[in-house]
């Protein structure tokens, strides 16, 4: 799943996003300070960030410039309830990739994201492909034999779980921790029972139980 930073230290605006982000099948972390927000950052461990200009510690303005002056070019949407336009030239101009006032929908900051992403170096036609399956990530679209096939943000997370570890026996654990977070029932069969849709609308050949264990992709 394609890993996304939120650096807001506003809890009911980090929940928002990250709610909306997780169901549209991405992988969301939140920090809540800037210098916190800038270790994440600077890990390599996300495609984007999503940074508040208004931030205790260290402000986003200066978390960009630092992110920047490393030589990263990782995509960086400032978030602000500033409304001065040399607010947004100033962001702009120290390397953000785009700035969105608050406050927002989430349709368009999700948009926003998606551009950004296909924009960044590498981005663009991000695609994994095996046999007859291929899934457009930022496009969240899977198809097969060039057929497209219509995939709740579950299951396509699901599905690029899958596709990107193949040959790899995923434990239902594993699943459930990268797929549905950390608050799911251990016990609960929902990995099993999407595992059974995926193979309705991949291909049942595709997926192989591993006994006592978990599923691989071959």
């Amino acid at each position: 799943m394609t890993a996304i930073l939120i650096v807001e230290d506003e809890p009911h605006i980090a929940s928002f996003v990250c709610r909306g982000l997780a169901a549209a099948g991405f992988s969301p972390t939140i920090a809540s300070d800037g210098r916190s927000g800038l270790e994440a950052a600077l890990s390599g461990d996300h495609a984007l960030v999503l940074l508040d200009v208004g931030l205790p510690g260290m402000d986003g303005m200066e978390v960009l410039r630092t992110v920047r002056a490393t030589g990263s070019r990782i995509p960086i949407i400032m978030l602000t309830a500033r409304t001065s336009t040399a607010d947004t030239v100033d962001g702009l101009e120290s390397g953000a990739n785009d700035y969105i006032r608050k406050p927002f929908t989430f349709d368009e900051l999700l948009a926003r994201v998606r551009t950004a992403l296909r924009d960044s170096p590498g981005g663009s036609g991000v695609t994994i492909t095996h046999d007859e399956v291929t899934l457009d990530i930022l496009g969240r679209r899977a198809t097969v034999d060039g057929r497209e096939v219509d995939l709740s943000a579950r299951e396509f997370a699901l599905a690029e779980q899958f596709l990107r570890n193949p040959g790899q026996v995923l434990t239902r654990e594993a699943l459930l921790s990268r797929v549905w977070g950390m608050d799911f029932d251990p016990g609960s069969n929902v990995v099993d029972v999407y595992v059974r849709y995926l193979r309705g609308k991949l291909g049942v050949h595709h997926i192989t139980t591993v006994r006592g264990t978990g599923y691989r992709w071959e």
